[in-house]
């Protein structure tokens, strides 16, 4: 199908960190196209200049490029209509549109705690890049971004909050079986799983269990990659 997806990496070209990237890894195995996986550091934005951008996902399918993770889930739904369904029909896309907002923010709030180890996972290169980036957007050196870890914690769970009520009662955002509602989510906890071994989740939480049924889905797409315990 000539599908290539460029996915941002560490100082290791198999550890694939992206929240943003992993919306698109799974939307792919939900549609069970087989693609070529491209590995793509920060400053790398040579290879992606097309675009016209510089960051990741990009997707490249024959002559396009296309780019934004939400964008390309369209684009795979519309292209390939004989694949199942990310969305699930209309409902499900109105539905998805409600909870990419959500998702977009809770980016933002499990970030403090995924900065300062992805610095420690990069080559000295994006090292340098990533730093100057980061602390100039929160205004402070990386060591400090997190503070207490606990409170950082406290907030992610917070933010899951309406998710856990819906997952005491089915399995998945998007009911039986996971939908791009439930991709959009799993991106940003699964890049903190990638590169920390903080602990999000305590025994007994819907959540955690949505996570692990998530890292099992598609034959085990998410448990199979590569994470920051595998490259210790």
């Amino acid at each position: 199908m000539d599908l290539h997806l460029y996915e941002l990496c560490g100082r290791d070209p198999d550890l694939r960190f992206s929240p943003w990237v992993w919306r698109t890894r799974i939307a792919l195995a939900h549609k069970g196209l087989p693609y070529t996986p491209v590995p793509w550091r920060f400053t790398d934005k040579e290879a992606i200049a097309a675009t016209g951008q510089g960051k990741v996902p990009v997707l490249k399918h024959g002559d396009k490029w296309i780019f934004d993770s939400w964008d390309i889930a369209l684009y795979l739904e519309n292209t390939f209509p004989d694949r199942p369904s990310l969305f699930g029909g209309p409902v499900g896309f109105a539905a998805a549109q409600l909870i990419r907002g959500w998702a977009d923010r809770l980016v933002p709030t499990i970030a403090p705690l995924a900065v300062l180890p992805v610095w420690t996972l990069l080559n000295d290169k994006d090292q340098a890049y990533f730093r100057e980036t980061r602390e100039a957007r929160f205004g402070k050196p990386l060591e400090d971004v997190c503070g207490d870890t606990q409170v950082r914690i406290d907030a992610v769970t917070a933010a899951l909050a309406p998710m856990r009520d819906m997952l005491a009662h089915q399995s998945f955002i998007g009911g039986d079986t996971p939908l791009y509602t439930d991709h959009m989510v799993f991106g940003g906890l699964q890049w903190l799983h990638s590169v920390s071994r903080v602990t999000l989740f305590q025994d007994g939480d819907p959540t955690a269990d949505w996570f692990e049924r998530m890292l099992d889905a598609y034959d085990g797409a998410a448990r199979k990659a590569k994470t920051c315990a595998d490259a210790a």
